[in-house]
């Protein structure tokens, strides 16, 4: 563990003292190494936890998104290149600061064996996250946007302390594997035991975002920097189904509890889809793409079955690099558009024919194209929900089929049609742009070849 989290922490003084004209280089090579050295927590074990320590530990749940975020380092230091080129040299050390300030606290948050300090993590990331935005965002409303992104994490995440502190003087403990052990985290009043399931869910379910909960989201990823719509969209959004996964492996609350959420979460990626099919910008229509898949997410963490667990791991998986590869082109667009007006930016093929290669790429795996990871994420967990009630195969039919219409839709509009007479020039794409995007979808192609990696 530590020697990942150690070089991680030592990005920080590579950040601050290399010499401007070899900041980047230094910084996207240094975590490239970071993030090939994680690959090896992929290795496939028999052990229940890998590396256990009384404060982290690596398990079958947490490896994929510890070596997701690692790798997700080095391409969101590449995206934000062109975005910071006119910025004075200090402000550039800061940006790269602050970006790897945020991978100790996510790395901790995936591994750490100990409630208390999952809690502490879990919420460290958010400090960074509303630095990014309100820093670096585009527009005025970044402001309105932090605040939101703020609250609606704080108001639901004082009640997971509340009932981790009860937890704690219940059993004694707040250690994962002792917690296991313990049969007394069922109380004898009536009343506790539904509320307490629900105080821990809820800071996840705002995190996730649970259709209802949702309102942050869009407005944050409207306004971030790019680095920021990646970091929210492929890391932080996996905090939350990650710690679904978690706290319901140790309580067992009731279903009047399942219902309400499963209902909500297959209702919202109905819901969200259809919202995309009417977006006008580009950022929103894909903030609410992640909504309606992490619907899914949610609902197959719910059942809580071996099916629809190894089925939410490779959608947050291959969802975390499709989504953060449609922020990076959507990105693209915008460095040469200046904006982000689905209307104002069609027709962009026959200017660069080699970015609607991967726009084409990048939809096609975001539709769930067989043979994709994507694919094979939906279909488990479009099985385990069907097999436990038929009903919610309306449902996730439904949605399924809308992801596919918005999905060409936001394909059709931005590549095909008429130019816009606005757009006189337009510079090139650079090579810097196409290695972002390999790096995004070379993992998405190798994992169609051995799943079981992150299942």
């Amino acid at each position: 563990m530590l020697k990942i989290i150690i070089p991680t922490i030592m990005l920080l003084p590579t950040a601050l003292l290399s010499p401007p004209k070899l900041l980047w280089t230094h910084a996207t090579s240094y975590s490239l190494l970071i993030a090939l050295i994680s690959l090896q927590w992929l290795t496939p074990s028999y052990f229940p936890h890998k590396n256990l320590t009384p404060w982290t530990s690596v398990d079958q749940i947490s490896s994929p998104l510890l070596t997701l975020s690692c790798w997700l380092l080095p391409l969101m230091i590449l995206a934000s290149q062109n975005h910071l080129q006119h910025e004075p040299p200090a402000r550039k050390r800061i940006f790269i600061a602050t970006l790897v300030t945020v991978q100790p606290f996510i790395i901790l948050a995936f591994s750490s064996s100990e409630l208390m300090l999952f809690y502490i993590s879990f919420e460290a990331t958010l400090i960074p996250t509303l630095i990014l935005i309100t820093r670096w965002g585009s527009q005025p409303e970044r402001l309105s946007a932090g605040t939101y992104l703020l609250f609606y994490t704080l108001i639901s995440s004082l009640p997971l302390l509340v009932t981790l502190l009860y937890l704690h003087t219940r059993t004694g403990t707040l250690y994962l594997p002792m917690i296991k052990l313990t049969h007394s985290l069922q109380p004898t009043d009536s009343w506790t035991t539904p509320l307490s399931s629900l105080a821990l869910l809820m800071a996840f379910m705002v995190k996730a975002p649970l259709y209802g909960v949702h309102l942050w989201l869009p407005k944050a990823h409207v306004e971030a920097p790019i680095a920021g719509s990646m970091l929210l969209a492929a890391l932080l959004l996996k905090l939350g189904g990650y710690g679904i996964m978690r706290v319901t492996l140790l309580t067992n609350y009731s279903e009047t509890l399942l219902y309400p959420f499963l209902t909500l979460a297959l209702w919202g990626a109905l819901m969200t889809s259809s919202i995309c099919l009417r977006q006008t910008d580009l950022k929103a229509l894909i903030a609410y793409s992640s909504v309606s898949h992490m619907g899914l997410v949610i609902a197959a963490t719910m059942i809580q079955t071996h099916w629809s667990f190894a089925g939410a791991m490779i959608l947050m998986i291959s969802h975390g690099l499709t989504s953060s590869m449609l922020f990076c082109l959507a990105n693209t667009n915008y460095e040469r558009t200046h904006s982000r007006i689905l209307l104002l930016t069609r027709g962009l093929q026959p200017l660069l024919p080699l970015m609607a290669t991967w726009w084409l790429l990048a939809n096609l795996t975001n539709m769930a194209l067989p043979p994709t990871t994507n694919l094979m994420a939906e279909l488990t967990i479009m099985i385990s929900l069907f097999n436990w009630s038929p009903l919610t195969l309306l449902l996730t039919g439904m949605a399924t089929f809308l992801t596919a219409s918005y999905t060409l839709f936001m394909f059709l509009t931005t590549q095909r049609g008429p130019l816009p007479s606005h757009i006189t020039t337009t510079q090139n794409s650079s090579t810097r742009e196409h290695i972002l995007m390999t790096l995004h979808i070379i993992p998405l192609l190798l994992l169609i070849l051995k799943p079981e990696l992150i299942a």
